[in-house]
């Protein structure tokens, strides 16, 4: 068995690996990478479509799915792999896909005419979108399926989106069974409506993804109904804050996934009345129009947890609310930004790099009545991690726009697994793999997370190149040095020492201007000795409580 990483190594996004035995190749998603790494994957295929056998497809997000239409308008005409829930998201997002590179390719040969160049031609074309949703073949959560007499696959569900998959290969090799394992992305406990990820219990081999293998989410006690209500609230202050100041929430969100989550959080805040008004919720994006009819469609199937299912059961839909408004037409969301009334607008894209958010954050990131409301992963090099970083400007159709508004971070929505759920998903087999091939993490986020499996589970794990090539039939496996993780330590440990640093300056200030007064109070002020005095024995007090603590 021999494995080729052809996207998302040492990258987040474009994911592609092909797998290779006895003469029958799979590709493993075949994504469009994204912001800056679309520098380092490319766009191309990175395969010919004629060395390929089958696709297996691990779930419906552009950066997994987004080069597919290439692949079939390249010729490929064999198999595509993926669950139910996967190929109806797939048939309106690689659609919505195929008319953003027909726009682009339009606008760029419109500018190339001008200059007497000649016209682009687009990726590819609704009609290639279609030609690839046609060669989808469904696969259900534990069923086997057999490629070769040597060569089998089956998947379980990953947890992070509708119909997502983890993948477990099977096959032959000197007469013993061995196994491949990829990730595919593991969702994060507690998302709403998904069930939580499964895990394969046993695995020779393993890629796995990294995204946030660098950094714990925001811990929250209780159960996971608690923690759903607290970010509900969470949501309604936000809201609620925003209103009160006269301005819009501005939401940027993934189409897919994010979007249904945030609408089952106000679906929340409107049953509860967390607040003391109803909250228009416009969603301005046909595609996450489209998306939330096809979760709609879907919710009385095992792809949903307990609580969505019984809320089916009982006659209603999660995701939706008298007061959400839904809009699809260019000149309704355009009217959107005309508005006297304050409003919270829900539009993709999620990272910002384009789509109807745009226009909304040029009307709205000026304004500091605003709120810009993340919630979800920002990639490095887009608009929303430019933003999300403290950028005073952003460039908004050629305008330097100012950053004013209030820009928050809704914790607790991320559908991807932190660093305490990878090493959940990795410590669960049993015995350890022989190798962890990690990708889908930055660079210096995947190199970081290898070292911490290998140093910290004992496990061989490696942050391969992009295209780079591994036999697993060798001995020679790599595996992290503890370079990468003596590194980050020392950055955080540095970042820390920073910070005790800089409060002990702010206490040593504390000081000095208690000194200061207390030199320059008046003795026959006995009222205003008597307050500064104890203000004194109180500081003093929590100074020897600190220092109690940790002497």
């Amino acid at each position: 068995m021999e494995i080729s990483f052809l996207g998302a190594a040492r990258t987040v996004t474009g994911s592609s690996f092909l797998i290779s035995h006895d003469g029958f190749s799979v590709l493993v998603d075949l994504g469009l990478a994204q912001g800056g790494d679309e520098d380092t994957v490319g766009r191309e295929l990175p395969v010919s479509p004629y060395q390929v056998d089958a696709v297996v497809l691990t779930h419906a997000h552009i950066d997994h799915s987004g080069r597919l239409p290439l692949l079939a308008k390249e010729g490929y005409a064999g198999p595509i792999y993926a669950t139910g829930a996967t190929r109806l998201l797939c048939s309106i997002m690689l659609a919505d896909s195929a008319h953003i590179q027909e726009s682009d390719a339009e606008w760029e040969s419109r500018k190339n005419l001008r200059r007497g160049r000649k016209p682009v031609e687009p990726l590819y074309t609704a009609e290639d979108a279609a030609a690839a949703v046609s060669l989808f073949v469904d696969v259900e959560y534990g069923s086997r399926v057999d490629l070769t007499p040597s060569l089998s696959f089956t998947m379980i569900d990953a947890g992070h989106l509708l119909g997502s998959a983890s993948v477990r290969f099977s096959y032959i090799e000197d007469g013993q069974e061995k196994s491949l394992v990829f990730s595919g992305d593991i969702g994060n406990h507690g998302v709403p409506m998904l069930r939580d990820p499964s895990y394969f219990r046993q695995a020779d081999f393993a890629v796995m993804e990294s995204t946030y293998g660098d950094r714990l989410h925001e811990a929250m006690e209780g159960s996971e109904r608690e923690m759903l209500i607290r970010r509900a609230e969470e949501l309604a202050r936000i809201t609620d804050e925003t209103f009160s100041r006269g301005g819009n929430l501005i939401i940027p969100s993934f189409a897919v996934g994010r979007t249904q989550e945030i609408l089952y959080l106000f679906r929340i805040i409107m049953e509860r009345k967390m607040v003391g008004y109803t909250i228009p919720v416009f969603l301005d994006s046909p595609l996450s129009v489209k998306a939330t009819e096809v979760f709609s469609s879907c919710l009385r199937s095992d792809y949903f947890d307990d609580d969505a299912r019984a809320l089916a059961g009982r006659g209603i839909n999660p995701i939706l609310f008298p007061s959400l408004v839904t809009v699809t037409s260019q000149e309704d969301s355009k009217a959107l930004n005309s508005r006297k009334e304050s409003s919270v607008i829900i539009s993709s894209s999620g990272m910002c790099e384009g789509g109807r958010i745009r226009h909304h954050l040029k009307h709205n990131i000026w304004r500091s009545a605003s709120t810009i409301l993340f919630v979800g992963y920002q990639a490095e090099g887009t608009l929303g991690r430019k933003i999300v970083d403290g950028a005073d400007t952003v460039s908004l159709f050629g305008e330097e726009v100012c950053v004013n508004a209030e820009i928050r971070i809704l914790k607790g929505t991320s559908g991807h697994a932190d660093q305490k759920g990878l090493l959940s998903w990795a410590s669960a087999f049993d015995p350890k793999p022989k190798g962890i091939f990690v990708v889908h993490g930055e660079k210096e986020c995947a190199e970081y997370f290898a070292s911490k499996l290998s140093h910290g589970l004992g496990i061989r794990a490696y942050a391969p190149a992009l295209l780079e090539q591994v036999d697993l039939s060798s001995e020679d496996i790599p595996s992290s040095g503890d370079e990468p993780l003596r590194r980050r330590t020392a950055m955080m440990m540095d970042g820390c020492l920073s910070r005790m640093e800089a409060a002990k300056g702010r206490l040593d200030g504390i000081v000095a201007r208690m000194e200061e007064r207390a030199r320059g109070i008046d003795p026959a002020d006995e009222r205003s000795s008597q307050r500064l005095m104890k203000a004194l024995d109180r500081i003093s007090e929590e100074i020897d409580a600190v220092s109690g603590r940790w002497e």
